[in-house]
């Protein structure tokens, strides 16, 4: 998909040649990024492709008829052009104004909401053509789309999340107009722009803060590239950028850095706001980040808290609990003993397994003197790296990887059941470490509700001393609500990767969080005498040194000041933390905390299959226009009566048409789904967004459907001695099989057979 499009792209902007300046001159051919190699063509083609994918907002004339490009403002003679571009080409569009906002809730919630004003301009085609434009919005880090809304002339486009089983809602009436192109790119086709026509976009999102080492960071994708700028001359660009920050705490706030000249505006209690406002040569050529920390010595954390609104799903109240591990280099990680499970069937065959391989390599690598491990390796059949746990030392991980090497092959199918059980045996003797298993797969399977039961049934039964289960999955087939739910029931991490370019880099950093515990057993005291006090997880998991825990829930009646949290440290000794709990105004813990929320009551409804569950998840949907399983969301085209210039430059259409006169289009591949178990059984490899199917020879199997005594015949005079007869159609289709192909080498065995023998 990332190859396809970065070649629409160089298509468009070969076509831009045709395009004039103002003084008669023509546009500049882009440059190639530096540092490309010059002495690799290949090398240096494939970066090149990679520059024109999009790292910032973009826009894009989807361009089918040639002829239309010219300059709407200086239109000039233009050699006529023949023929129709298949698939079409793509012009990134000229970007007039930026208006970047974003306001982070950092503390346990670790999460930011982006908002962003854009105006494009349609500075590529003839002002008597017009042409379908393309949005394109590359999130950040666990990024879901919140909404967008669009205005083009006399027409509104806003995104609306409906539910599946409401016929009334809208009338669906117009093709599929988008959604995600990967699992962080966003997606909005508008149908028709006419040629030197301004597109005003207001997207917003939500994306999780990155953290390290105590400190925490929002990266936006914020990067253009030349050749969105419009003339310096005639447009002036002004770049506007705000950021907030509210840490929810009362504790020093530390700057750690940024990427653009931010000025800060205010300090009020927990939140600090920044403002960067300029006129600009050039677009933003690097991500926005901003990296501070909240200072913490050692382990600390705190209770937010907000009343319930009437809009809600919920009459209770929520909370949001939230520990910090801290800076404290002297605090211990338990000691591990663990059992790596790794999918090899044949769907993880090439670049997937490789990159499980690599990642796995890093993650022995980095497991210390004391701890034991094994390697499981399943499809059909399971092979152990041993028959039982071994001690970490040079000469055992050296042989692992060599054993993954050998071992590591993708055939055959799929049995989850019997790795997991195994692994369960081979940690029932850990005696002082903490025991963990790692899942790795990119299939389902069909007992995925009977594994969670007969898992959380074992895992009570072993008491404090049971394993952690942490989960990834690989790509789409897999049932990425069941991964979450193991995950949550036995204590550990789910993560996932859905394009191959992440695996290595996703596992490395689930790894790290998975495999730094530093508390376990976590239990909150001061909550019984509360009524209705849930938390949204099935248990509260670990404190990892490498991330912020987080937990979030529901209750009736009042909380007292302060909760104690309560834990076990590494040397088997108790920790007591003192959470204050503190009533938010400023954090909207609702709309924060609410794709945490979907994915897991969607993961209880699916094992439960429980349709009260599922309306909660509808009803949760809705209120935050974050499409679901349950609801999918539409773009509505609305068409304005009336337009104040004034309120067009804000984005905000005065006087819209009735209902009736709305079209709906769905926008696609915005929900995970629950695994597709055919897939799996077919070994399938689409899964991964980047993978294509094999290709098929289409013209044989048309051939193949004209006559069935042939199917296993590709020249067309084979043909002939098989079939006996031969019609217009199978001889079309036979002649081009043969060129094509070149009779797949059986010109020898024609030839025997139809002319005595090869000349």
């Amino acid at each position: 998909m990332e190859e396809a499009f970065a070649r629409a792209v160089d298509d468009g902007l070969k076509l831009t040649k045709r395009l004039v300046l103002p003084d008669g001159g023509h546009l500049p051919p882009p440059r190639p990024p530096q540092g490309m190699d010059r002495d690799d063509p290949a090398a240096a083609h494939s970066a090149w492709l990679h520059h024109l994918l999009p790292a910032g907002p973009m826009a894009y004339a989807v361009v089918v008829d040639p002829g239309s490009v010219d300059s709407p403002d200086v239109p000039s003679y233009q050699p006529h052009v023949y023929g129709r571009l298949d698939p079409p080409a793509l012009i990134p569009l000229q970007m007039r104004e930026a208006d970047l906002r974003v306001d982070c809730a950092a503390a346990g919630c670790a999460a930011a909401e982006v908002s962003l004003r854009v105006r494009w301009w349609l500075h590529c085609v003839t002002r008597s053509r017009a042409c379908p434009c393309r949005i394109v919005l590359p999130m950040g880090h666990q990024g879901s789309i919140l909404g967008a809304e669009v205005t083009v002339g006399k027409k509104s486009y806003n995104t609306h999340v409906i539910d599946t089983e409401d016929n009334s809602a809208v009338k669906i009436s117009m093709p599929e107009s988008g959604g995600l192109l990967k699992q962080e790119w966003f997606s909005l086709t508008i149908p028709q722009v006419g040629g030197g026509e301004d597109i005003f976009a207001t997207i917003r999102w939500s994306q999780k803060l990155l953290y390290h080492n105590g400190r925490f960071t929002v990266e936006v994708p914020f990067r253009f590239p030349p050749f969105v700028n419009p003339l310096p001359k005639v447009f002036m660009k002004k770049e506007k950028i705000q950021l907030t920050v509210n840490t929810g705490v009362s504790k020093e706030v530390i700057l750690q850095g940024t990427s653009h000249p931010l000025k800060e505006k205010g300090r009020q209690g927990e939140k600090l706001s920044f403002l960067h406002e300029a006129a600009v040569e050039n677009w933003s050529t690097k991500d926005f980040t901003f990296t501070f920390t909240v200072y913490s010595g050692d382990l600390s954390g705190g209770v937010l808290v907000q009343p319930s609104t009437l809009r809600d799903y919920d009459d209770r109240d929520m909370f949001c609990l939230f520990l910090l591990p801290g800076n404290n280099a002297n605090r211990k990680v338990f000691r591990k003993a663990v059992v790596y499970i790794v999918d090899t069937s044949a769907s993880m065959q090439g670049k997937p397994l490789d990159s499980v391989k690599n990642a796995m390599s890093i993650a022995l690598s980095n497991l210390i003197e004391g701890d034991v491990f094994n390697i499981i390796a399943f499809n059909d059949e399971l092979r152990s790296f041993s028959s039982c746990l071994e001690q970490v030392n040079d000469r055992t991980i050296e042989n692992a990887i060599e054993w993954m090497n050998i071992n590591f092959v993708a055939r055959g199918g799929i049995d989850i059941v019997h790795p997991l059980s195994e692994a369960m045996n081979f940690l029932s003797n850990s005696h002082d470490a903490l025991p963990q298993i790692y899942l790795v797969t990119d299939g389902s399977v069909d007992d995925e509700r009977n594994i969670c039961h007969t898992m959380k049934t074992q895992l009570m039964n072993r008491g404090s001393k049971s394993p952690r289960i942490s989960t990834f999955g690989l790509g789409s087939y897999c049932n990425h609500y069941f991964l979450r739910i193991l995950a949550s029931i036995g204590k550990g991490h789910y993560a996932a990767a859905f394009d191959t370019g992440s695996i290595e880099v996703r596992m490395a950093q689930w790894f790290q969080k998975a495999s730094s515990t530093i508390v376990s057993n976590i239990s909150i005291d001061g909550i019984k005498h509360i009524q209705d006090f849930e938390v949204d997880s099935e248990y509260i998991p670990d404190i990892s040194a490498k991330y912020p825990l987080c937990v979030s829930g529901r209750y009736h009646g009042k909380l007292p000041e302060t909760l104690i949290a309560k834990g076990q440290l590494a040397d088997m000794s108790e920790i007591s933390i003192e959470l204050k709990v503190q009533h938010v105004k400023d954090i909207p813990l609702d709309k924060v905390l609410a794709k945490q929320q979907m994915d897991l009551l969607t993961a209880k409804a699916w094992l439960l299959e429980n349709k009260e569950l599922e309306r909660k998840v509808v009803k949760l949907s809705i209120q935050n226009s974050l499409p679901s399983e349950y609801t999918r969301m539409v773009l509505l085209q609305t068409s304005l009566d009336k337009i104040d210039p004034a309120q067009q430059a804000k984005n905000k259409p005065t006087k819209k048409s009735s209902q009736d006169e709305r079209s709906a289009m769905p926008l696609r591949g915005m929900t995970l789904g629950f695994g597709d178990v055919a897939a799996t059984r077919e070994n399938l490899t689409e899964g991964f967004g980047d993978i294509k199917a094999p290709e098929k020879f289409e013209i044989f199997e048309k051939a193949v459907g004209c006559c069935s005594r042939a199917a296993d015949c590709f020249c067309c005079m084979c043909f002939i001695k098989a079939c006996g007869k031969l019609n217009d159609q199978c001889v079309i289709v036979f002649t081009q099989a043969c060129a094509a192909i070149a009779c797949l080498g059986c010109f020898e065995c024609c030839s025997e057979l139809c002319c005595g023998g090869p000349n």
